[in-house]
């Protein structure tokens, strides 16, 4: 089982929740890969059999519009029937971002895995719940 995790962080808490989710999905044995957008291409795609996108909340509780959404739009159509769990932070609002971006995964085909994980600022108040997350992942 080889899986991907691909976040986009402004503050760095995105970034730390991936890290966490990574650690509870190796705890099962799985091949995880964490990877900044930057570092991540569709030429890679065909190297995991699972992926996990981050992305905080941004402005009026949308996915980060300058750089996350551009690349998770160029990836979205290549992900149909693929395994994809969604995390990310933030700071204010209810958890709009996630619901909206729950909903466009479903309507385009993916396979979402439960609701995403979503981590008000700094994870480590919810580490457990974060690691228990990856491990549910990595053995659906």
């Amino acid at each position: 089982m080889r899986i991907a995790i691909i976040y986009y962080s402004g503050t760095g808490n995105t970034e730390m929740t991936g890290a966490l989710v990574a650690e509870g999905a190796r705890s099962t044995g799985a091949k995880v890969d964490l990877f900044p957008i930057s570092h991540f291409d569709e030429s890679l795609l065909k190297e995991y059999d699972r992926f996990a996108f981050g992305c905080p909340a941004s402005a009026e509780e949308e996915l980060e519009e300058m750089e996350f959404l551009p690349f998770y739009e160029k990836l979205e159509p290549l992900l149909k029937d693929k395994d994809v769990a969604l995390f990310g932070s933030y700071s204010w609002g209810d958890g709009q971002w996630m619901r909206s971006w729950e909903q466009r995964v479903i309507e385009s085909g993916i396979k979402l895995f439960e609701e995403g994980l979503i981590v008000q600022d700094e994870p480590d108040d919810q580490k457990e719940s974060i690691l228990e997350f990856g491990k549910r992942f990595a053995t659906l």
